[in-house]
């Protein structure tokens, strides 16, 4: 980075099922207009603006941003599959840290259909051909939703090669549960026991259960980033600056490794989070707060260790410990995850930023983690893309220009 950048502004809405949501044009211009007030600033004074979608038509986000305002500036359409929200973010990022611009906005949205993920477009090859084919030789269950079969059979691999249980999954719901009871935004805010997620319907005998998977859902976040000169000049809050930030894709142990694991990304996720901790000069132990990509229990257990919040294999000991959790080693995801708050793609990795802004401000009601000063984010897209963030509270509070 060449440039501090500042996080000036955040806003999301609250996550609705599909079908019970507005339009994604009306979810993506009322997020945007959130970040823009939390920020104090118009539309005007944003300079280029990247958005983030799945399922969508190319310009969706011309479409969202025009219902803001048309002001003839850089809209950058973004689609990494579950990492696009934080793709946006590092691309907005990026341009004010290289001094291409002094004022950015980041959007993200999604407009789902019920069910598990599918292809949309059947009459091509799909980008996930090479990982069906590394899954289909590792494991039998082709008759399961894609994503279900990867990240299942990545815990599945973990307790087979460190007598991990069930349970430690169920339990890791139970947390996301409790947390997002506190988070008027999240759409599952009922508390679940144990019991209930081990009993819910089974996705998957002796892996998963639905509770474990996190649901369909449609949402929207946006993000203000500026630079320091932007900021002073117009008197914005600069208590939260983005300290370190990377984004990898796959390497050939990917598929080289033929470890389910590997399949959902582990080294990828491992080398963003080293960028990071080395770019920062911190080690895991020093941060306070994680939103991580918890789109399955499963894949929660693998963070922790890819991101070296715990040993490898210290998984289950770590949750045991409570350790992921308020009184805890680190917080992770307080704003109750993908688990319990919902998964709209485009929008997760900058709900995930919206989150742990408001961490760093001490703005978060009853589920502020307190003192928090380093807050650690890790958003993934199968096929793939990792990005990881690291936010730092500055101290420096409103100023006028």
């Amino acid at each position: 980075m060449t440039q501090t950048v500042y996080v000036a502004g955040v806003g999301m809405i609250p996550f609705a099922k599909p079908g019970s949501s507005a339009p994604y044009p009306e979810m993506g211009a009322t997020a945007a207009r959130t970040a823009l007030q939390n920020a104090g600033i118009p539309y005007a004074q944003v300079q280029q603006a990247f958005v983030g979608y799945v399922y969508g038509d190319s310009t969706c986000g011309q479409r969202a941003l025009y219902d803001v305002g048309m002001s003839g500036i850089p809209i950058v359409n973004v689609n990494n599959n579950c990492s696009t929200g934080s793709t946006a973010l590092y691309l907005a990022r990026q341009s004010v840290a290289n001094g291409a611009a002094e004022c950015t906005l980041a959007l993200g949205f999604e407009q789902m259909n019920p069910g598990a993920l599918g292809a949309v477009y059947s009459d091509r090859q799909m980008p996930f051909d090479r990982f069906d084919a590394v899954a289909d030789d590792i494991i039998d269950q082709r008759e399961l939703p894609f994503a279900i079969r990867y990240f299942g059979g990545a815990g599945l691999a973990y307790m087979q090669q460190y007598g991990a249980t069930i349970e430690t999954f169920a339990k890791v719901k139970v947390k996301a549960s409790q947390h997002a009871a506190h988070n008027e935004f999240a759409l599952l805010r009922k508390v679940v026991t144990e019991d209930e997620v081990l009993n819910a319907p089974v996705l998957w005998p002796g892996v998963m259960t639905r509770l474990m998977a996190c649901p369909p859902t449609c949402g929207a976040a946006a993000a203000v980033l500026c630079s320091e000169a932007f900021a002073a000049r117009h008197g914005l809050d600069r208590q939260v600056r983005i300290r370190a930030q990377a984004m990898t894709s796959d390497r050939p142990v990917t598929f080289a490794a033929r470890d389910m694991r590997q399949l959902c990304g582990y080294s990828m996720v491992k080398e963003a989070a080293q960028q990071v901790y080395e770019a920062a000069g911190v080690g895991p132990g020093d941060v306070d707060v994680v939103e991580l990509h918890d789109c399955f229990a499963q894949n929660e257990v693998l963070s922790y260790e890819a991101l070296a919040l715990c040993p490898e294999g210290g998984a289950e000991q770590f949750i045991r410990d409570g350790d992921n959790t308020y009184g805890g080693r680190v917080v992770t995801n307080p704003s109750g995850g993908l688990l319990s708050k919902g998964h709209p793609l485009g929008a997760t990795g900058l709900a995930q930023c919206t989150e742990l802004v408001e961490q760093l401000r001490g703005v978060a009601g009853r589920r502020q983690v307190r003192g928090a000063r380093l807050a650690l984010q890790h958003n993934v897209g199968l096929g793939g893309a990792c990005v990881v963030t690291l936010y730092e509270r500055t101290g420096i509070r409103l100023q006028g220009p």
